[in-house]
């Protein structure tokens, strides 16, 4: 087992009670279900901005698009590029509907427009993605974590579990948003500080990198032709654009913010302001898996040892036995890439730092778990809780506290399911295209298409989740196998078009 000094565990233990204190300092605050859910409208545009900056930089990012950098390219970064589209779309019209309706639930409209089926499937797709979210970065920190210090994957998830379970039901969505603040400056600097040593440690330093990455063609964004059946150019920007949407018009986690602003133009400089701030952030995690692969292309006996420890894991036998000898040597980058960065903190990182690197990747992962888990909260119990079961009107405090409990562990129990999967990106991606493709493209008919109506509406969700389904499941019958970043694409203009024939049709 690796035992990480003294020194390193004292920084990590101070950062997770000073989470938790955090959570008890605006505990005080939160006697409402208006104070749990919009913090009474007093947060700065700021504030919310570097939020929703820090929600997105969860340790999928972390881990995974250094990962992904290092076992493929710099394919994935197109889905930065696309975030200005997305962000032009829900400033303009997003923001000032969800500020005008006044409602804190995303989905509530929908059944204004369509009925409670509409607003109920939404907020099933939406609670599923959440769980799926929740889950991946559970897996990312807790295999980082299990390298650096050898516990069990489950413990530290149940760790770190109880610990933003605890914050995130005391403080509301005040304390996720101010630790949130914290948390997206600590893990920027964290990056920093890893691109700074990785940089370092390579012969040749960023001119070796360079030649390194131009000859094994790592910085290259994708295919430009037209191909809709491989991660080009093309998918993973349309992926982005969709996911996007998604993300800045039907996430709770992000339409909940904008309710904590002051205004609606303070709301959509929030939204600007993250774009602003994760586009050159998620280029430099894109730089540092380049140089991880630089550094460890001139250390073959480390690369060894990384793809034997994979194979370990993907056969669940020792790292000596033949079988994991034989499964290494087949291995390629992409097999192997999450696991890159936790090995380099593990023999390069200083002691000491290396307590504020992990302090950084926890960060990463309690932003974004503990806004899904106050998202999810509000969203079951406005949306379901309200709507079916209330028989009198309140705060349902204890309903909130209680859906965040639960959120939480069947957030852990996601991520122990998605133990031994090959790469966390990849997962989520997949994951979160499937959820979110019907709820989105039944937003947009509600939205654009004034005259359709209920029967519209169910027509095309019925005809887009049979879509997704087919999508999702061809590879596994030899069906025509579209990309699978491309299920949400096709799975949200199926509903809008649809819904919109269906209409046109009717009044015909």
């Amino acid at each position: 087992m690796n035992q990480l000094p003294v020194v390193d565990l004292i920084i990590i233990g101070f950062y997770l009670v000073g989470m938790v204190l955090v959570g008890v300092y605006f505990s005080k605050k939160n006697k409402t279900a208006e104070e749990f859910t919009r913090a009474a409208g007093r947060i700065p545009g700021w504030a919310i901005g570097i939020s929703i900056y820090a929600t997105f930089l969860s340790s999928n990012t972390f881990l995974g698009v250094p990962g992904k950098a290092f076992g493929t390219n710099w394919n994935a970064f197109v889905f930065s590029l696309s975030m200005p589209f997305a962000a032009w779309i829900a400033t303009k019209y997003f923001v000032p509907f969800y500020r005008s309706t006044g409602e804190v639930s995303a989905y509530t409209h929908l059944e204004k427009r369509f009925g409670s089926w509409a607003r109920t499937y939404a907020v099933i797709c939406f609670l599923l993605t959440q769980l799926a979210r929740i889950g991946s970065i559970f897996f990312g920190i807790s295999l980082t974590l299990q390298a650096l210090t050898g516990y069990s994957m489950v413990s530290i998830m149940l760790v770190t579990g109880v610990c933003i379970v605890i914050y995130t039901v005391l403080g509301g969505i005040e304390a996720v948003i101010w630790t949130e603040v914290v948390q997206g400056v600590l893990k920027t600097l964290g990056a920093v500080v890893i691109l700074y040593l990785v940089v370092k440690e390579v012969p040749g330093g960023v001119q070796e990198i360079i030649d390194i990455g131009q000859r094994d063609n790592k910085f290259n964004l994708g295919t430009f032709s037209p191909d809709f059946f491989t991660s080009s150019f093309w998918v993973v920007l349309l992926y982005g654009f969709f996911i996007n949407l998604n993300n800045f018009g039907m996430d709770q986690n992000y339409v909940q913010r904008y309710h904590t602003a002051n205004s609606a133009k303070e709301a959509g400089k929030s939204v600007w302001l993250c774009v602003w701030i994760y586009l050159p952030v998620s280029l430099l995690f894109f730089v540092i898996g380049s140089c991880l692969y630089a550094y460890y292309q001139q250390q073959p006996d480390w690369i060894q040892e990384v793809s034997l420890r994979a194979a370990s894991e993907r056969l669940n036998l020792p790292i000596e036995s033949q079988e994991v000898i034989r499964l290494a040597s087949t291995l390629q980058p992409s097999d192997y890439g999450d696991k890159i960065m936790p090995h380099f903190m593990v023999h390069k990182i200083p002691k000491g730092l290396l307590g504020l690197i992990i302090s950084a990747l926890l960060s990463a992962a309690m932003s974004t778990i503990s806004s899904g888990m106050n998202a999810s909260a509000t969203v079951f119990t406005e949306d379901i809780y309200k709507r079916y079961f209330a028989k009198t009107s309140g705060d349902h405090m204890k309903i909130l506290y209680s859906a965040t409990v639960l959120v939480g562990v069947l957030g852990m129990l996601c991520g122990m399911a998605m133990i031994g999967i090959k790469s966390i990106l990849d997962a989520w991606w997949t994951l979160s295209g499937i959820f979110a493709a019907g709820m989105l493209g039944l937003f947009l008919l509600g939205i654009w298409s004034k005259d359709a109506k209920d029967i519209d509406a169910k027509w095309a969700t019925a005809i887009g989740i049979l879509v997704i389904l087919w999508m999702t499941l061809s590879p596994f019958y030899g069906g025509l196998m579209l990309h699978s970043n491309m299920t949400i694409v096709v799975g949200t203009l199926t509903i809008f078009l649809v819904g919109n024939f269906m209409q046109k049709r009717r009044v015909s």
